[in-house]
């Protein structure tokens, strides 16, 4: 039997626990409990997500800034049927839910305040789009306005898209699709980021 407290100490990867991926201001605001129904489920996936997503990116970057972790199924319902910007549950692009057992994903909305900083003076957020392309094997990318936030998610076998609400708004890349821009264009929108810097797990 999992207690909250036992959940949210579970260390993820090197860099994220638990709990970092479970607070909700929707959650907290209208007095909803964000537990999964199935802890070991969101663990598991929540462990592939951090290792091979998120501890790089912090590796590379510095501090990443967690937005939106995990949610309940039903946490994410009430917040789709009351407009706070929660997809529908069975929506094929929706990341937050970890333990559907039928959809091996796991995904956040993130920020990464070394990019944010750079994003606010008139950077192209297509960059950093083009830098996560070229190093990690994300499912899906979702970029949005504010700070140049974006969800990333991750699957067993990602199909590689790339989606923004920023202009140009759209599709920038298609799951299985050839990239619009050749890899040195797309190295050259990059060339003053930080080196890349993975982890290898034993």
């Amino acid at each position: 039997m999992w207690s909250l407290e036992t959940l949210g100490r579970v260390r993820l990867s090197r860099h994220f626990y638990m709990r970092e991926f479970l607070y909700s201001e929707i959650g907290n605001f209208h007095q909803i409990q964000n537990i999964p129904d199935d802890p070991d489920l969101a663990i598991a996936r929540g462990r592939a997500f951090c290792e091979t997503l998120l501890d790089p990116l912090q590796e590379t970057f510095g501090r990443i800034a967690v937005r939106s972790g995990y949610r309940s199924a039903m946490l994410n319902t009430f917040g789709n049927e009351n407009g706070l910007n929660c997809a529908r549950n069975a929506y094929p692009l929706e990341c937050h839910i970890w333990d559907r057992p039928e959809v091996e994903v796991a995904g956040a909305s993130i920020v990464i305040p070394w990019f944010a900083d750079r994003y606010e003076q008139g950077r192209d957020w297509r960059d950093l789009a083009w830098w996560l392309y070229d190093h990690l094997p994300f499912a899906e990318t979702w970029f949005f306005p504010k700070l140049c936030a974006f969800n990333i998610s991750w699957r067993p076998d990602p199909p590689r898209r790339i989606d923004s609400y920023i202009a140009p708004k759209g599709t920038l890349v298609r799951a299985g699709a050839e990239p619009s821009e050749a890899p040195g264009q797309r190295a050259a929108r990059y060339v003053d980021f930080p080196p890349f810097r993975g982890i290898a797990y034993p």
